[in-house]
């Protein structure tokens, strides 16, 4: 496998920064012949702006640990989605949380276009707070990325012990969603 980038990309509050995390923290566990490295947004942007989480995999050493050019691009918000979209590499993959998210021509350089309403879901399940998880389910159903069962050992793992049980239902929702 190439190296591959990922931007996940939301708006501050959104766990924007978690799903880097557990993406990462999956693929570099659990995922054999793989690296990865995960980094994220500080600063203003993760109190309410467009904020990100970057995730690079590679078979061998990666160099460089910034996303620049995205395989994914993975946005949970419109202002995400208009500072990040002219990175996505044509033909590349973007999903989008279609209830928050208004795409226009910039859209046309994905080779693929998957939606999902994560935030909906969460909020069936209790609260807007798994949506990010959701998505993260949604993602991994549609690529191969990352093993379902890698992603919820780290969520078992790395979320605190009384939201596994709804993070484990919403990428679950997320997994099996079908648009």
């Amino acid at each position: 496998m190439p190296r591959v980038e990922i931007r996940f990309a939301g708006f501050g509050g959104q766990g924007i920064g978690l799903l880097g995390r557990l993406m990462g923290e999956a693929i570099a566990l659990y995922m054999e012949e793989k690296n990865a490295i995960m980094t994220q947004s500080y600063g203003p942007e993760s109190r309410g702006g467009a904020s990100s989480s970057d995730v690079v995999i590679d078979e061998g050493e990666i160099a460089y640990p910034k996303a620049t050019h995205y395989d994914y691009l993975v946005v949970m918000s419109e202002e995400a989605y208009h500072k990040y979209i002219p990175n996505l590499k044509e033909g590349g993959t973007l999903f989008v949380e279609e209830n928050l998210v208004i795409l226009d021509d910039h859209a046309k350089k994905a080779g693929k276009i998957l939606k999902i309403p994560a935030t909906k879901i969460a909020e069936e399940i209790g609260s807007s707070l798994y949506a990010n998880i959701a998505m993260l389910g949604f993602f991994c159903a549609n690529t191969d990325i990352v093993s379902e069962d890698a992603l919820k050992k780290v969520i078992r793992e790395k979320v605190k012990a009384r939201f596994v049980k709804n993070n484990l239902i919403a990428f679950e929702k997320g997994k099996n969603y079908k648009g």
